[in-house]
């Protein structure tokens, strides 16, 4: 009856959905069309009738179709289904096949195929699973069935999901399963899974039922409008594959094959043991209430260094940059290429942009004080290292800058998001009391997320000296903006300091590494960096929109195609992160196999 799909099976039977434009069952039957099958039988109950209707005669050159009814859908479950056909089943080979699953073409005959008689696709354990698991052995054999009510998540590196497409051989379904399913059905009754049956044999029989993992091919099961919407998105083609990942702006822990180079944080920190400690505390930060905004306060301070009247902590930097950016007044500098959540919250006509006129994007404090002297700005703005390019400004040019716009009464702001990622990184923040103090229109904003890695923990921080701003800012956010796992990440951080430094550095090793990997790449043109990412031109053999597709298609792997930025638009440039080893090393091989063909 699919309830959780709402309006999708107010008048329609579960499989009549569609997904990207076509119904799954339409899905099916074409797929089904290309096996040589004797007949394929739909069991019919919610919505039936409507389902007949539409499947009709369509199919009638291609695929034998009949139809058997369950009048009592609502009063029973897939095993009295299943029991309906049961004289079916004992009379040929069978596919047994779940309607409200969307699959890659290639299951259908990595199943039939396969000379093992009785069979059970399955999926390694991911997340966003849920039903049925097995358990299985060295030699692919069904150990167990795994209901609900069994499944324990210390065990899930030994689950497999079923992907609740069987096949079944006639002398199984006559010996074993049938009358198992006539036995289980009398004693447990009709409300039952027919997966239960085949538990009940696999662990009071030895029996030949294997299971064939699926690998990386594509599929999933809609029970709800989530599922409907992941669904659409992982079988999306060409445009509307990047529309609909690019929308989610995050979340993309949810396809968990896909390895997102979008994604710009530390690949080394925290720490396991970091993490061990988050885990241990988690019962008592999921149904405690966190601390109000004073005592984030004194976190921060205490985490930087400062004090902590000089800062006011975010839920993420954006929730900072939104506040400040709407109290601006006056004409602001901006160098574009640029993080466009800053000039996004800002009027056009306020804005004086700075384009750097070389390939690499690159700039100096004295080519900014050179550009807007006389332009009369209000706000000088600067990412350093900038996004995306990794231009980096040392400290000795910002403090340049900030003397700069003392003199001038001109405001500076700073987001120094991805400062730790450059080399010497100890010596180049401006989160200093004496620094902020001795430039009281110097602002300072920092993401936690990027070279911290805890995006999910949702910080950010913004520093000044300028207690008045600070307070405004404090004002406008909510008394509880941070939660509790956010408040004790803050909390314990001093205790791994000196991890953190060591990641960093681990960090800009790897980044060398990868970037002389890089340069192996005759269609890229790396721009060096000092951030977490590398700017690359795209030059002679794709387009940036071309790679980013082929990228996402073929290798599963996202990048950033930057011709949505201003400045960037039709000039083919990408972004790509620095993430750890391997996968660098995935994102490389699949560079490389895109150069030699």
């Amino acid at each position: 009856m699919g309830r959780r799909l709402g309006d999708y099976t107010r008048d329609n039977t579960k499989c009549m959905v569609p997904v990207n434009g076509v119904r799954l069952i339409d899905r099916l039957l074409n797929q089904l069309a290309q096996q040589p099958l004797e007949r394929v039988t739909i069991v019919v109950g919610y919505k039936g009738q409507e389902l007949k209707d539409y499947i009709s005669h369509r199919y009638d050159d291609r695929l034998r179709i009949e139809y058997a009814e369950n009048p009592v859908y609502d009063k029973t479950n897939n095993i009295y289904s299943l029991a309906l056909v049961k004289d079916r089943l004992q009379e040929d080979d069978t596919l047994l096949i779940e309607s409200d699953l969307i699959f890659s073409d290639r299951l259908i005959p990595m199943i039939v195929e396969n000379p093992y008689p009785n069979l059970a696709l399955v999926a390694k354990y991911e997340a966003w699973m849920d039903g049925t698991m097995v358990r299985i052995d060295h030699d692919n054999n069904i150990i167990n069935f795994v209901p609900k009510k069994a499944f324990r998540y210390e065990d899930v590196g030994q689950y497999y999901k079923t992907v609740n497409i069987y096949k079944f051989s006639r002398e199984f379904s006559r010996q074993k399963y049938v009358p198992f399913l006539d036995a289980y059905s009398k004693a447990m009754g009709n409300n039952e899974y027919y997966e239960q049956v085949l538990r009940v044999i696999t662990l009071i029989d030895s029996v030949d039922l294997k299971a064939l993992p699926i690998g990386n091919e594509k599929w999933y099961e809609i029970d709800d409008v989530q599922d409907l919407d992941i669904a659409e998105t992982i079988f999306a083609e060409g445009d509307e594959m990047l529309r609909r990942f690019n929308y989610r702006y995050g979340g993309h822990w949810r396809f968990p094959k896909m390895l997102d180079y979008c994604y710009l944080v530390n690949p080394y920190f925290p720490t396991p043991r970091m993490k061990d400690e988050l885990r241990s505390n988690f019962d008592k930060l999921l149904t405690e209430y966190p601390s109000g905004m004073s005592v984030m306060q004194l976190l921060a301070g205490k985490y930087f260094g400062i004090k902590c009247d000089y800062t006011v902590v975010g839920n993420g930097a954006a929730e900072l940059i939104k506040s400040l950016m709407g109290r601006h007044e006056g004409k602001i500098g901006v160098v574009y290429p640029t993080f466009e959540e800053y000039p996004n919250r800002l009027r056009k006509e306020d804005i004086i942009s700075y384009f750097p006129d070389n390939q690499d994007l690159k700039y100096t404090a004295e080519d900014l004080i050179g550009f807007f002297a006389g332009k009369g700005i209000k706000t000088l703005l600067i990412i350093n290292p900038d996004n995306p390019s990794g231009n980096f400004i040392p400290q000795s040019g910002l403090l340049r800058l900030c003397e700069w716009s003392k003199a001038q009464n001109i405001n500076l702001v700073v987001d120094e998001s991805f400062v730790d990622f450059s080399d010497d990184f100890e010596n180049n923040s401006l989160i200093h009391d004496e620094i902020l103090e001795q430039y009281p229109r110097l602002v300072v904003m920092k993401s936690i997320s990027k070279s911290y890695g805890v995006p999910g923990l949702r910080l950010g921080i913004m520093a000044s000296a300028d207690t008045k701003l600070i307070q405004q800012v404090k004002r406008d956010v909510a008394i509880w903006n941070i939660n509790s796992f956010a408040e004790f990440y803050l909390q314990i951080f001093g205790k791994y300091e000196a991890d953190y430094h060591k990641a960093c550095h681990q960090f800009i090793k790897e980044r060398n590494r990868f970037e002389k990997m890089l340069r192996q790449i005759s269609y890229l043109r790396v721009i060096p960096t000092q951030a977490n990412y590398f700017c690359l031109e795209v030059m002679n053999k794709f387009t940036t929109e071309e790679l980013t597709k082929r990228l996402l298609a073929d290798y599963e792997i996202m990048i950033k195609d930057c011709n949505s930025k201003n400045y960037l638009r039709g000039k083919n440039y990408i972004r790509v992160s620095i993430r750890n080893s391997a996968d660098n090393n995935q994102l490389f091989a699949a560079l490389k196999e895109l150069d030699e063909q």
